[in-house]
């Protein structure tokens, strides 16, 4: 497998043995590669980098893989995530794809198994999200969440307390950075299908 664009990858484990062997199978492939012994670090980089895959190990000190997933899922509902699993997680594990996890890998980790993880998880990705990356604001969630209930611009305009304009730019907003040109196409896009159910439980 050969990493034909700039992707990059953000890989999360506080183990140093882990993420020096992840990172090198990755970057022999072509991949740029960032790594993390914490979740907190993570994040504020995320903040501020392009990032096309986050790989983050489910048991960790301070934030957990779980954590983050479901802080990353509402930071960038789009950027897929691929979680490291040990024996005996499946509880958590489980959680995690219902909180949006794209995949899981179990540990320890297999060089092909790992590959071909990546590879699947970002082709799908590109076929699906064609604006990975895009933050959507505190107010942008709100809005996207009252619309997935099905409320109007009106409606929403009134429990929020602004103007019907200021909510149909958020719509707008919302809608290009999900790669959307409807309504039927955001409520099929598979990262906002995760928010929902997600919001629902």
């Amino acid at each position: 497998m050969t990493n034909g664009g700039e992707q990059h990858i953000f890989f999360v484990d506080d183990q140093t043995d882990v993420c020096k062997a992840v990172c090198s199978t990755l970057e022999e492939t072509g991949f740029k590669v960032s790594c993390f012994s914490c979740g907190a670090d993570c994040l504020v980089q995320l903040r501020s980098q392009k990032c096309d895959l986050l790989i983050t190990d489910l048991k960790m000190p301070g934030i957990n893989g779980l954590e983050l997933l479901m802080e990353v899922k509402r930071l960038i509902p789009s950027l897929p995530v691929l979680v490291l699993t040990g024996y005996g997680d499946i509880p958590t594990t489980v959680r995690a794809l219902r909180e949006g996890a794209s995949d899981f890998l179990e540990k320890p980790l297999d060089r092909q198994s790992l590959l071909l993880a990546v590879e699947s998880v970002l082709n799908q990705n590109t076929q699906t999200h064609r604006f990975v990356g895009k933050v959507l604001s505190r107010s942008e969630m709100g809005v996207l969440r009252l619309l997935l209930d099905g409320k109007n611009t009106k409606e929403i305009a009134r429990l929020q307390h602004r103007s019907a304009r200021t909510i149909e730019d958020h719509r707008c907003s919302i809608m290009h950075k999900l790669g959307v040109n409807n309504m039927v196409d955001l409520v099929k896009q598979t990262a906002v299908v995760r928010l929902l159910d997600v919001w629902k439980k």
